[in-house]
């Protein structure tokens, strides 16, 4: 396994669309804002993705247990919106603006961005296997005493590429996941 560079992401995104849409470098500032954004787009050895504005906010209105195997989407409140409020000690679902398409022979770890951490508010996303593809669902903890504000089309998570020598013997998409191809968040499926 080797670590891929900014030069290896940046010609399998603009030559084989590994990444859509793309920003080629590290982007710290928005289009006609003069303050500073959550930076996205290639980094030395990674790219940081961005959170989408769409965001599944969790509540227990109904009195719900969280069931990976009989979940309810009703446990969510959907928003569109430009900051997104996750409420103490709770979470959301979102997904990345950017949609990937992972080659035969890499894997992807992603873990969330320091800027987050440092304010208590942790990202977890799985590894994006061999030839998954699709929009990366986020799950976004608060894991602080007090709300916390996360800001859509910014920064939110970093994708570290890892090419192995040799093929896997069966990709996700051999296997048919059940998460490939997904659009949009997605929640837990069996």
């Amino acid at each position: 396994m080797s670590l891929k560079s900014d030069t290896w992401i940046r010609k399998m995104s603009l030559d084989h669309g590994m990444i859509a849409p793309f920003a080629e470098q590290q982007v710290r500032k928005a289009d006609g804002k003069s303050s500073g954004i959550i930076s996205y787009g290639v980094s030395s050895y990674g790219y940081d993705l961005r959170v989408s504005n769409e965001f599944k906010v969790f509540t227990n209105v109904f009195n719900s247990m969280v069931d990976p195997k009989n979940f309810d989407d009703r446990s969510f409140v959907y928003m569109e919106t430009n900051e997104c409020v996750v409420p103490p000690n709770s979470f959301a679902l979102a997904r990345s603006v950017e949609y990937f398409r992972i080659p035969r022979n890499v894997l992807v770890i992603c873990l969330g961005k320091s800027t987050y951490a440092r304010c208590g508010i942790i990202v977890n996303v799985t590894p994006f296997e061999q030839e998954w593809e699709g929009h990366v669902t986020l799950e976004i903890s608060n894991t602080t005493p007090l709300p916390a504000k996360i800001y859509a089309n910014e920064g939110l998570a970093q994708a570290i590429f890892l090419e192995s020598d040799e093929l896997c013997e069966v990709s996700y998409a051999d296997r048919k996941g059940k998460y490939q191809g997904q659009r949009g968040i997605t929640v837990p499926r069996l």
